[in-house]
């Protein structure tokens, strides 16, 4: 097996704006950046010009994406989520503020236990990340 082949991958499921939250995950992190894209075409089973695959990273964490046609897309929910280290609270709160735009905030930002910051948030596209600020 190849390296690229054990690699091991977070896979989100959109409804038809997997690019739209590839380019804003991105966009928000330093070292980010997509790494592969492809879109639904005439013939494939699925609707054309949405993501068929995509492949982005964000400190070396890879994720793929896809849309698949609303009523096939899973329900997303809180019971898995993004985890994020945030290097200091100028991060947090931009995250925080982006995230929460649109999305719907669960718990914080507030201090928990040693933690100065703590946020769990759902976006707009219906993904929960859970922020830390230590």
């Amino acid at each position: 097996m190849s390296e690229q082949t054990k690699k091991i991958s977070t896979f989100l499921t959109f409804s038809g704006n997997a690019e739209k939250a590839m380019n804003l995950y991105v966009s928000l992190f330093e070292d980010a950046k997509i790494l592969s894209l492809t879109h639904f075409g005439e013939g494939d089973r699925g609707v054309v010009g949405q993501v068929m695959n995509g492949e982005f990273e964000i400190n070396g964490q890879s994720f793929m994406v896809m849309d698949m046609e609303k009523q096939y897309a899973p329900e997303l929910n809180w019971g898995v989520s993004i985890f994020v280290r945030c290097q200091d609270e100028a991060e947090f709160d931009r995250l925080f503020t982006t995230f929460s735009e649109g999305g719907s905030v669960m718990m914080g930002p507030e201090p928990v236990n040693h933690l100065r910051k703590v946020a769990w948030v759902t976006d707009s596209f219906g993904i929960t990340w859970q922020l830390i600020w230590e």
